[in-house]
């Protein structure tokens, strides 16, 4: 296949793998199902192994393969790192004199993207801001390896080449069938989870949250029954739809979605809350990076965070320790 072929195979594996429906993949990349399924098709057959794993029952579901669920992580990698050269180019291309390369996770709140492109800097009128959606731990990689200069994320890890400044509380909710025992409660206690099979995102993707749903459940005497690791909402949202299971997720993954037959309610277990924070290298000196950082806390500068507590991986900082005065 020639390299233009290659990347359209790419993006139509990620989009598949997020949607693990051929009907809606179809739909976000302006094919015709048929299309879609022949690019698939041709991906598979061109490397010797199976992407998916398609649901006689209904042909337009599908599900990953360990072998797929490898690839796409790799796939959206290739992807980004073609779209960071895209970007740049075009940036300077259209006047831009100075460009911050801005990541997130697919699985956060709008409203924390949507203040970051808000931001006006008068000392940067020209400022161009790139966007790339990362899973966590590819967040932290890609801004030590430069790729990124600032991300936003959830329970980052603690690492002294990282400054980590909090912002916003994140707290994980229940996403249960609508048949649960449960389902009527207000608040979901873990007990009422003892007797389910658990489903959350694959440890390698956020492993502060992994293990703390695990030691919460451990704290709590129950034997968790974690039987689904999933890299996409979609998959989250499909097995708690199909009864194979309850699913614990962060807060903006679970309210961004409704499907039918399923309520979400968040958990009442204060450990399983979580401080989303701004990171950057703890060596950038950019005056750039430094301002637009501030710029953006100062949006959340009342909100209250409680102290940290000694059961959470992240190591956070104050504002003020964070960043080098404003001159």
């Amino acid at each position: 296949m020639s390299p233009n072929v290659e990347v359209r195979h790419l993006h139509a594996v990620v989009i598949l793998a997020e949607e693990l429906n051929f009907t809606k993949a179809a739909h976000r990349l302006h094919l015709t199902q048929s299309a879609l399924s022949r690019q698939i098709t041709e991906i598979e057959e061109e490397h010797r192994f199976r992407l998916f794993t398609r649901d006689n029952r209904r042909v337009v579901r599908v599900e990953l393969t360990d072998a797929g669920r490898l690839f796409v992580e790799e796939a959206r990698s290739a992807l980004l790192h073609m779209d960071r050269a895209v970007h740049l180019a075009r940036a300077i291309h259209d006047g831009a004199n100075d460009i911050l390369m801005v990541g997130y996770s697919p699985n956060g709140d709008r409203t924390w993207v949507s203040d970051m492109l808000a931001i006006r800097l008068p000392l940067y009128p020209k400022l161009s801001i790139r966007l790339i959606s990362q899973f966590s731990c590819d967040l932290v990689r890609s801004v030590l390896a430069a790729e990124l200069n600032l991300a936003i994320l959830t329970a980052p890890p603690e690492d002294p080449q990282i400054t980590a400044v909090p912002f916003a509380l994140t707290p994980l909710y229940a996403v249960l069938p609508d048949t649960h025992p449960a389902a009527q409660k207000e608040q979901i206690a873990l007990q009422d989870l003892a007797k389910d099979e658990w489903i959350f995102f694959a440890r390698r993707f956020h492993p502060a949250i992994h293990d703390a749903i695990l030691a919460a459940a451990q704290r709590e005497g129950i034997a968790a029954k974690h039987a689904h690791d999933v890299i996409a909402l979609q998959e989250a949202l499909h097995l708690v739809s199909e009864r194979v299971g309850v699913a614990i997720l962060t807060k903006p993954a679970a309210l961004g979605f409704r499907v039918e037959n399923v309520v979400v309610r968040p958990l009442s277990d204060t450990s399983l809350c979580f401080e989303t924070c701004v990171i950057m290298r703890a060596d950038d000196n950019s005056r750039l990076v430094n301002e637009f950082v501030r710029s953006f806390l100062r949006r959340y500068t009342f909100q209250r965070l409680p102290p940290q507590r000694t059961d959470l991986p992240p190591k956070v900082v104050s504002i003020k320790q964070a960043l080098p005065p404003s001159h």
